[in-house]
């Protein structure tokens, strides 16, 4: 029987899935396109694009492309603002027909000068999708064009191209978001730090700006989440980023320190354990013996105020398994620890844009037979997931109908949530949600009507 075969699979996707073996140590085939056909769980590279700088609160979005390219993407990111709330509108050319057979660069060049003369911004993003890129309309041209006539940043993102290309968006916002610091041209003055790759999703960001400040460290830009366009022209002023998801602003972070010389560091915020390393790793980096011992004290005051709650679910939770599906390899990492820390076994976990190194970390962390895939599709999720015997999956939006179809819990880790999950609150939190899905009487009811008891 062939590995494909075996696997239940697709020929061409036998090598980006694997049954953990510590013995057998093939590397799982991975930061690739995604298969034609094989309909993947990825976005497309405007949608990548999009969820990078969205949040920017005072930017205005103006998709070149059909209405539902600006509608999928209408707010999709749960961020919350403590300034403007301009982000939370998106603006479309809304190209026809007509203009696919006859260009849309006038129908752009209106839009702009609409958008400038209604609302006056500093900044416009204008975006290029999938029909944009076929047809040929010169976005820079456009833009160009009326930055002269308007004296604003008006900065093209382009970002053609289908499903199965979600990481070639994070690089097209990153490109974008550089073009952006680049208006500033005061001397740099290294102060601070930059917080990359935190979207505010549910006030998170306002959590780890709190321990941040409560140990002495000074946050000089975010990105994106909660961020205004001014503070990401100050951004390299910064003596330090640190890279909270990794899959979106990893690139960006190395374009940063090889430009303006600023390093960075990858860190998670994402359970306990992983936030004290965090928290740890930053004061060391920053060198300041101040700065370390308040870690220390933080540290030890805040797991003081979770310890008993978090056993308390512990004890509930502790037994069942879990699949884990998200977009970065650095994320599902986090997970596999915060669900040991819960006495729950990760028996499946996937990522839509993971790498090498992270996926040799998730075969250390995880047991012999753990199925561990890139880029995998609903058909692979929903075959390893019964296979495995899973009780919960967490993930996103796309994956909450294949859990409950199956009659399995769900919990959302992506950006559309509106409760916390970061640092030790997140982690009650999370621990909590877990406990009210995997313990809901629902599941029984489901059993027992299907023929399962």
């Amino acid at each position: 029987m062939s590995r494909s075969a075996e696997l239940g699979t697709l020929e061409e996707r036998k090598d980006s899935i694997l049954r953990n073996s510590k013995q057998e140590k093939k590397d799982l085939k991975c930061d690739q396109n995604s298969v034609a056909g094989a309909v993947s769980q990825r976005a497309c590279v405007y949608s990548g694009a999009r969820v990078v700088l969205n949040p920017i609160t005072d930017a205005y979005h103006l998709v070149h492309g059909p209405i539902g390219c600006a509608s999928y993407t209408w707010d999709l990111r749960g961020s919350l603002t403590s300034g403007a709330e301009v982000f939370r509108n998106s603006f479309s050319t809304d190209l026809r027909e007509k203009d696919i057979v006859f260009g849309g660069e006038k129908k752009l060049t209106a839009a702009i000068d609409e958008i400038v003369e209604a609302y006056d911004p500093k900044v416009v993003f204008v975006y290029s999708t999938c029909v944009v890129g076929v047809i040929g309309d010169d976005l820079a041209a456009v833009c160009k064009a009326a930055e002269q006539k308007y004296n604003i940043r008006v900065i093209p993102v382009q970002a053609p191209g289908f499903a199965g290309n979600k990481s070639t968006g994070y690089k097209a916002a990153g490109n974008a978001i550089l073009e952006l610091m680049d208006t500033n041209v005061t001397p740099l003055k290294k102060k601070g730090i930059n917080i990359l790759g935190d979207y505010n999703l549910a006030g998170e960001l306002w959590i780890l700006q709190g321990y941040l400040n409560r140990v002495g460290i000074e946050v000089n830009a975010k990105f994106t989440g909660d961020s205004s366009c001014e503070e990401i022209m100050r951004a390299p002023q910064a003596e330090l980023n640190i890279v909270q998801c990794a899959g979106s602003m990893t690139l960006l972070a190395k374009k940063m320190e090889k430009r303006y010389g600023i390093p960075f560091v990858k860190i998670s915020f994402v359970g306990i354990d992983d936030t004290i390393a965090s928290l740890r790793k930053i004061a060391q980096l920053l060198g300041e013996q101040k700065i370390i011992d308040n870690v220390e004290e933080l540290i030890k005051e805040e797991q003081a105020k979770v310890k008993e709650e978090l056993e308390f679910y512990r004890q509930r939770l502790e037994g069942y398994s879990a699949a884990i599906y998200v977009g970065g390899g650095f994320k599902a990492i986090s997970l596999i620890k915060q669900f040991n820390s819960l006495g729950i076994n990760p028996v499946m976990v996937g990522t839509q844009n993971g790498k090498k190194e992270e996926y040799a970390r998730i075969r250390d962390l995880t047991d012999e037979g753990t199925i561990i895939l890139d880029d995998a599709n609903p058909t692979e999720l929903e075959k390893f997931m019964k296979e495995r015997g899973a009780d919960i999956l967490v993930g996103g939006v796309k994956e909450r109908p294949l859990a409950y179809k199956l009659g399995v819990a769900f919990c959302d880790h992506n950006h559309g949530r509106k409760h916390p999950l970061t640092g030790f609150v997140g982690a009650v939190n999370f621990a909590k949600e877990l406990d009210s899905t995997l313990n809901s009487p629902v599941w029984k009811i489901i059993a027992k009507e299907s023929g399962g008891e």
